[in-house]
């Protein structure tokens, strides 16, 4: 369940909020849209949330690249900190923070981290091969799909829409409450729960833009545990800490797994 001490949109942010972009003159006119978008139509409540606000200013900032952008391909990419800043100085709802951007990016960055996170680790029916899926760009690691809870949102509820969105496959009706893991990593709780019996040959396809590259089956035997392997570059540095607590789950098949904070 969402936790009382942290705010955030009512739903999370999208990859692809609208399917396609109009052609612009420049960025003054792109902002001029991502205003009207994104932040005019606002609750007083939102608008008067710095987290809430900048939720708001990340999704903008992904419908530009990924739309904005490919139909308009003059324009620059930006980094979320310049565009927020640019996003801050163009939007007058939001010029009460243009003046310390830096330090509302900094609080933004260092809440967002804190949000829980849910998903699922799903086995097949055997409990020997897991499905893991990988990040959009060439340096990304693997790991279990998953992604951040709403607010009020239950636990189940958060995993099974990440699911959905990242691999194509439902698992609603499939969880079971008691078969989960959780792990604290840098002050952000996650929450994983394990699901068996997932089809191996399921066709798994994201419904997200530019955000899930791969999706696969691995084998458990053949993953680091996070004491065999503490190296940073592994490519599946995500998962490490989780394997363990798989493995024992594995053998108990029952039961709620707390590993170690990390």
């Amino acid at each position: 369940m969402a936790s009382s001490s942290y705010t955030q949109p009512e739903t999370s942010p999208q990859r692809h909020p609208q399917p396609s972009a109009p052609k612009y003159a420049d960025l003054d006119e792109v902002f001029d849209d991502l205003s009207s978008r994104f932040i005019l139509n606002l609750p007083d409540h939102q608008l008067n949330s710095l987290e809430r606000i900048c939720f708001q200013v990340e999704q903008a900032h992904w419908f530009y690249e990924d739309f904005v952008r490919e139909a308009n391909p003059s324009l620059p990419s930006l980094p979320l900190k310049r565009f927020s800043e640019t996003f801050f100085n163009a939007c007058p709802l939001l010029h009460r923070w243009s003046g310390d951007h830096e330090g509302a990016f900094a609080h933004f960055m260092q809440y967002k981290t804190r949000v829980p996170v849910c998903g699922a680790i799903m086995l097949n029916e055997t409990w020997d091969k897991v499905v893991l899926v990988k990040g959009w760009k060439a340096s990304a690691g693997w790991g279990f799909p998953k992604g951040k809870i709403n607010e009020s949102e239950a636990e189940d509820a958060c995993a099974v829409r990440e699911v959905l969105e990242e691999t194509g496959y439902n698992l609603a009706g499939q969880i079971n409450p008691a078969d989960v893991i959780e792990v604290s990593i840098r002050e952000q709780q996650v929450t994983l729960f394990v699901v068996p019996n997932v089809p191996e040959d399921y066709a798994f396809e994201t419904k997200t833009r530019k955000e899930i590259s791969k999706i696969d089956w691995f084998k458990l035997s053949d993953l680091p545990t996070w004491k065999r392997n503490k190296v940073p570059g592994s490519k599946f540095y995500l998962i490490t800490p989780f394997v363990s607590c798989v493995i024992t789950s594995n053998i108990l098949r029952r039961g709620t797994y707390v590993c170690a904070d990390l």
